[in-house]
């Protein structure tokens, strides 16, 4: 069950909603209507060149002037629109994201990342016809306080996958775990990181839900229950310590 509670202060740093499809050729001739369509939300907008690198062995001969020009034409234009609560669509040819750093709900009162969501993918399947989405995800980063790094303080804010009956948490400069296991008809990556911020340490939770070849009328309840699966994974890892962190009100 998801979390049903906004917290002053998550511990939540970045949220990505995404989808991946089959490379749109004419993508570039859609966007100008779906900057119509999305402007009252995402009101600035910019076109960038994403730099692809080709790495081939040109033989003794070629001169650096001539791989440069070799690379001339090689980025992708990645369009990218901003909206004023902070959150950044960006759009390929083959993929769409939104990210969001200042996140604060999924779908309970505020900015819901869900009603943006649905803002723009209802918007942008008004302007493009995809059969299929080869992959939607949704993925949360989490940076969590280590208020004092050793084992007995570290497991009763934890309920972590590190090893540290075996490994001292004192002596530990790099620790970190991944795994990526099926949910049902959907899948989880899963990551823990302990991280020197080079001030303190924190814990970095990654939880990355994604689903394969959606049809694109699905997409939300599918995302839904992404969140759902992430939202358990985090209420499995998190002990009671972390939660009164969350609600404390900085003054």
């Amino acid at each position: 069950m998801a979390i049903n509670e906004v917290f002053p202060k998550p511990t939540v740093k970045q949220v990505i909603f995404g989808i991946r499809f089959p490379n749109l050729f004419y993508m570039e001739n859609k966007i100008g209507s779906l900057q119509e369509k999305i402007m009252k939300q995402f009101p600035k907008s910019a076109l960038v060149y994403r730099r692809q690198i080709v790495i081939a062995d040109m033989g003794p001969k070629v001169k650096i002037e001539d791989i440069k020009d070799l690379d001339k034409g090689l980025g992708r234009k990645l369009w990218q629109f901003d909206s004023d609560k902070g959150f950044k669509l960006e759009i390929l040819n083959d993929s769409l994201s939104i990210v969001s750093e200042h996140h604060k709900t999924y779908a309970l009162e505020g900015d819901k990342f869900r009603d943006t969501i649905e803002f723009v993918m209802s918007r942008f399947l008004e302007v493009v016809s995809i059969p299929i989405f080869s992959h939607i995800g949704l993925r949360y980063i989490d940076e969590c306080p280590i208020i004092s790094k050793d084992n007995s303080t570290f497991t009763s804010y934890y309920n972590s996958i590190f090893p540290i009956e075996r490994f001292n948490l004192a002596d530990v400069s790099e620790l970190d775990f991944k795994t990526v296991i099926k949910k049902g008809t959907y899948y989880l990556r899963y990551k823990e990181i302990l991280k020197n911020t080079g001030t303190e340490y924190k814990l970095i939770l990654d939880f990355d839900g994604f689903a394969k070849d959606i049809i694109p009328e699905n997409y939300l309840g599918v995302t839904d229950e992404l969140h759902t699966i992430i939202s358990d994974e985090y209420e499995k890892t998190i002990k009671e310590p972390v939660y009164t962190y969350m609600r404390r009100v900085e003054g």
